[in-house]
């Protein structure tokens, strides 16, 4: 099993940018779907985006289209979400998620979640 750690988040303006990363270690990093959550207070987890394997197929919660790009490196066991033009409405705990079939927005479709990184962005 893949072993997830999360970091990058802090606080912003809105309009502001982050970059969140997650380090994998353990399992076979290459071979897993990886995903992008987040939880804001009193909400439940929702999916934010997701990458294959090889980066070929990546989707994107409606709301940030356009505004956040997630990417993967392979070689470096690592995965990013770049958030640009951030919105009060963004604030959450972002967790990175690894699992094994094919990207998707199901969060029980995955096997291994990081912590968390918490993001605020002020208005």
């Amino acid at each position: 099993q893949v072993q997830l750690v999360e970091s990058g988040g802090g606080l912003v303006q809105a309009g502001g940018s982050l970059r969140l990363s997650c380090a994998a270690s353990g399992g076979t990093f290459m071979w897993v779907a990886m995903g992008w959550f987040r939880q804001a207070p009193g909400k439940e987890r929702e999916f934010v985006a997701a990458i294959s394997r090889s980066g070929g197929s990546i989707a994107y919660l409606d709301p940030v289209k356009g505004r956040f790009t997630v990417s993967r490196d392979n070689a470096r066991k690592m995965v990013y979400l770049q958030m640009n033009s951030l919105k009060p409405e963004d604030t959450a705990v972002y967790y990175c998620a690894a699992g094994a079939g094919t990207p998707t927005s199901v969060a029980a479709s995955y096997d291994s979640w990081g912590q968390g990184t918490q993001v605020i962005v002020s208005s």
